[in-house]
């Protein structure tokens, strides 16, 4: 991969995160002058640090992108930044709807103004498979938090800002995840338990969503949405498959226990309500190109991104077409 990064000070919302702190441990192998870290929890910063050996260009700022003072203080001297930050757990945004509001929404447009008072070159934003068709608060704040970084590129007027948005599905292992989940609930319950039957989601590992959210930064020009192929896989089969690896003979058992709220049973990271002028298919990715023609695109080439060929028809994405069950030992 060409290197983006080399001699560049890049900052990283949510940089203690799995995804944030992945992305953080890949971007320092480019050579980057600094890497920042903006996030809340001391106690996961001072974790990072210790994980990476202190590096001597990791700069770590304690703080909250609802904070927009401390934003426009962290991104002085900034090139790039991948925003990562958000509430992402179903249940909690379900109950505490305007919390995801605040983070969500209005610490993303926090994240937007900040990068255009310092002219930042580039920036890209984390979203979600929950985006598409949304019935949740944290899909609809996610969809709301794609809206907002898309249409920055419209009014940012001679700035030299650009921003785009990476959507991809469930990452394994990652704090919170399924995977966790189990872990905990077959030492604590001896039961593991699964909502539906028929629930698929997708899934990938932190370190190829890391790789592909850097490579969306180098193919960028600004208003993309990027959509990593995933596979998908059926939860119950992702279930038994656990059990077997990591609980063989073992009286740990599935439990059934219905859907939650804001949760659909398929997810999707394309369909066809989702606004596009274009749609570009590369080795491992989509690349939206959007409705509403931005200024810096309109006199490049029909396809300027180099790997990717146009794709004339693309109704959906979805979940439903999950793979075998050989596949979901591979992912596991």
């Amino acid at each position: 991969m060409q290197n983006e990064f080399k001699d560049k000070v890049v900052l990283v919302t949510g940089g203690t995160g799995t995804i944030g702190s992945k992305l953080v441990e890949e971007i320092l192998s480019y050579q980057p002058k600094q890497v920042r870290v903006v996030s809340r929890d001391e106690s996961k910063q001072y974790a990072l640090l210790e994980k990476l050996r202190h590096p001597s260009n990791l700069r770590l700022f304690i703080g909250d992108i609802r904070d927009k003072e401390r934003l426009l203080l962290a991104f002085r001297g900034v090139d790039i930044v991948f925003h990562a930050a958000a509430l992402k757990h179903v249940p909690f945004c379900e109950y505490n709807p305007f919390e995801a509001v605040k983070t969500n929404i209005i610490g993303s447009q926090n994240v937007i103004d900040a990068a255009l008072a310092h002219r930042v070159k580039k920036v890209v934003a984390i979203s979600t498979d929950k985006v598409v068709n949304p019935v949740g608060v944290m899909g609809v704040s996610k969809l709301m938090m794609e809206k907002l970084f898309i249409n920055a590129n419209y009014y940012k007027g001679d700035d030299p800002t650009i921003f785009s948005c990476v959507r991809f599905g469930n990452v394994t292992w990652a704090r919170g995840s399924v995977f966790t989940l189990w872990k905990e609930q077959a030492a604590r319950d001896r039961a593991i338990k699964v909502t539906d039957e028929q629930m698929t989601r997708f899934m990938m590992s932190p370190a190829d969503a890391t790789h592909l959210v850097c490579e969306a930064a180098r193919h960028m020009r600004g208003g993309e949405v990027f959509i990593f192929k995933m596979p998908a896989i059926r939860m119950v089969d992702a279930a038994r498959l656990f059990l077997e690896k990591y609980h063989p003979n073992s009286s740990v058992r599935i439990d059934v226990i219905g859907n939650r709220g804001g949760e659909k049973t398929h997810e999707e990271l394309f369909c066809g309500g989702d606004s596009y002028d274009q749609v570009l298919e590369g080795e491992r990715m989509f690349i939206i190109i959007p409705r509403v023609p931005i200024y810096e695109l309109e006199d490049l080439p029909q396809i300027p991104y180099a790997g990717f060929r146009e794709v004339l028809m693309l109704e959906s994405y979805s979940s439903r077409d999950h793979v075998s069950i050989e596949e979901v030992a591979k992912i596991m």
